[in-house]
């Protein structure tokens, strides 16, 4: 029979894992679309008409962007913050787990994170970020959870 340390570091080693597993699916998907908004033409409309509307387009905020400009810096600022999320999770799980072990704020900031990814993604966006996140959202809240049985 195992003594009770041995089966609390497995557990420990567990919730690492699936922290980081959650971590780097969020830094795959951020690095995914940060590639998607400047290369190729995924992020950009079927229709020719509506692109040259976007570059010809102002916001209502100002006229110095066009509505294109906005869409590409906006999807580039939002791929560096699952960057950033997936970045740093990822190093602490891995380099620091007892900081994010110990710390309800990170657990806490990541909990809310990704839940905010599952909620955009399942109403403004399409079925494979929402997967990603939904798979994210559940493999880090299963580590934190695992933190504390």
């Amino acid at each position: 029979m195992q003594s009770l340390d041995v089966v609390g570091a497995y557990g420990i080693m567990i919730s690492q894992i699936l922290i980081c597993l959650a971590s780097f699916v969020i830094l795959a998907m951020g690095l995914a679309h940060f590639v998607y908004t400047f290369r190729g033409n995924k992020l950009q409309p079927v229709d020719a008409d509506t692109l040259q509307q976007m570059k010809a387009g102002h916001l209502r905020i100002t006229n110095e962007t066009s509505v294109w400009k906005a869409w590409i810096g906006f999807n580039a600022s939002h791929s560096m913050g699952a960057i950033l999320f997936g970045a740093l999770f990822s190093y602490l799980s891995l380099k620091h787990f007892t900081m994010v072990r110990e710390s309800y704020f990170l657990q806490f900031v990541g909990i809310i994170f990704l839940g905010g990814f599952v909620l955009l993604a399942r109403k403004y966006w399409f079925s494979v970020p929402y997967r990603g996140s939904l798979l994210a959202f559940v493999l880090f809240n299963a580590g934190v959870f695992g933190v504390y049985v």
